[in-house]
């Protein structure tokens, strides 16, 4: 089986980045051909290239005009040979242009049960909410905020003993095994989408 060729877009630390390095180094079937970032700072890029992957590093003047920002970065992925595109923990809204360049090709990881707590505060809100159980979601995806087809849940425990700090830490390290669960699934050609627009799984 070749490996899937994965671009992956980030803003931050880079730890799902990592993991998804970590698990390809254990056999996991993709090559990620090229992490692109949204500030130079990202630690993401040092992770990506002490793993020897191509890297692009833009900054906010780039993305004053959003659809030329992701004409650039589809222009990179599709140059790189990615066939899919991983965001993770990339803290900008993709636009028609991109998401229309890989169609059902994107990946988003969401830190809650969606469609519960969506929006970049999630692990915030379902805190404040009170809620006994959140969790992790990965979802295709589209024009609308957090509402692709979701392909995958992994549902986290609020314990009695939890802070917030607690909480995102098993948050996280839920992440870090269920993205690369999915793109196995995604490598071994068993992930489609249907008429109705929902995830199956053979």
């Amino acid at each position: 089986m070749s490996a899937l060729k994965i671009g992956v877009l980030l803003s931050g630390s880079g730890t799902n980045l990592q993991a998804i390095i970590d698990a390809i180094e254990g056999g996991l079937p993709v090559e990620i051909v090229r992490v692109v970032s949204s500030r130079p700072d990202a630690f993401g890029i040092t992770r990506a290239e002490r793993a020897g992957i191509p890297t692009c590093a833009l900054d906010r003047t780039v993305y004053e005009d959003p659809s030329a920002a992701d004409a650039l970065i589809a222009e990179q992925m599709k140059d790189a040979g990615a066939e899919y595109i991983v965001m993770a923990g990339y803290m900008r809204k993709l636009t028609p242009v991109m998401l229309d360049a890989f169609p059902d090709r994107v990946l988003n990881l969401h830190p809650a049960l969606l469609p519960s707590f969506k929006g970049a505060h999630a692990i915030q809100d379902a805190w404040d909410a009170g809620v006994k159980v959140t969790g992790v979601t990965v979802h295709f995806a589209n024009e609308d905020y957090d509402k692709g087809p979701i392909v995958a849940q992994r549902a986290v425990p609020v314990l009695e003993t939890d802070g917030i700090d607690a909480l995102e830490e098993r948050i996280h390290a839920t992440e870090h095994v269920l993205y690369p669960e999915v793109l196995r699934l995604l490598a071994e050609g068993r992930i489609s989408i249907d008429a109705e627009r929902k995830v199956r799984i053979s």
